[in-house]
């Protein structure tokens, strides 16, 4: 998987050759979904479809997001998928507590560790609440993302701006336990482009990094919006250049001061452009 991944391809376990498209979009993860994407009555073939899929190695990272935890389809999903040499992560929807990824990093660790990456979606207050405890639970949990279509139900928001404080909560506690910072929820109507970039914008601003998408169309939306501008290059390119280990803070000549932490927001900049 590349260092900073931007975008995450939702597609239906039920649908091998939506899967098949999905690997070919050029989407940094894509993510096999056996729970939201899939009927009730096609819940089996999508799992014995996607088992078939990860049977073997895939050109990209491959995630697959079972059912819901405590429900009755989650076990036989982790138990079809979790060793399958295709599969790279495993994403766990509606967790609400930290009970819940320890059980689960234990039942799916083998006896050489070689156990795939879990994340974590935060979809209800209550996990939102548990966001940091859920986030430190295990060395195995790489991520944790809001589900935001359910968390909306939950809280009973009519307004996008209800959710921000769910938003920073959840990119904080990512922070405090040094995880990446989490991917930013779908946007739902895939032809509502120029309001995926807004919304984009918006979730930059909070300290998101990258999206998850539901249709091939919205990827280039997503990796531009996330992508360091000409001009952020230049900055992070000058400050980088002016600092030294040994000069701690400084002033640029156009005045901007600049410190150790200033100079470290800079390389992650730069890492982010050469990320591929």
């Amino acid at each position: 998987m590349t260092a900073h991944p931007l975008t995450w391809l939702y597609a239906p376990g039920d649908r091998p050759h939506v899967v098949a498209k999905a690997l070919a979009s050029g989407a940094d993860v894509v993510v096999i979904d056996l729970e939201d994407a899939v009927a009730p009555d096609r819940k089996e073939y999508a799992r014995e479809a996607t088992a078939e899929r990860l049977s073997e190695p895939q050109p990209v990272p491959v995630h697959v997001r079972v059912n819901a935890l405590g429900g009755p389809l989650a076990a036989a999903d982790l138990a079809a998928v979790a060793a399958l040499p295709g599969v790279s992560g495993l994403r766990l929807p509606k967790v609400t507590s930290p009970d819940q990824i320890i059980h689960i990093a234990q039942t799916t660790s083998p006896a050489d560790g070689g156990a795939p990456p879990l994340y974590a979606l935060l979809e209800t207050a209550l996990g939102v609440e548990r966001a940091y405890a859920i986030a430190a639970a295990h060395p195995a949990l790489h991520g944790i993302a809001l589900g935001e279509a359910d968390l909306r139900a939950d809280l009973g928001v009519r307004e996008d701006a209800g959710l921000d404080w769910s938003r920073s909560r959840v990119i904080v506690a990512a922070r405090a336990a040094g995880l990446a910072p989490p991917p930013q929820s779908v946007h739902p109507d895939i032809r509502d482009l120029d309001g995926l970039a807004a919304t984009c914008a918006h979730g930059r601003t909070l300290g998101f990094l990258g999206r998850a998408a539901i249709h091939p169309r919205q990827l280039p939306v997503i990796e531009r919006a996330y992508l360091p501008t000409e001009e952020e290059l230049e900055q992070a390119e000058t400050i980088v250049k002016a600092a030294t280990a040994e000069q701690g803070a400084q002033a640029l000549p156009d005045g901007r001061f600049i410190d150790a932490a200033v100079v470290a927001a800079a390389q992650r900049t730069l890492s982010l452009a050469r990320r591929k």
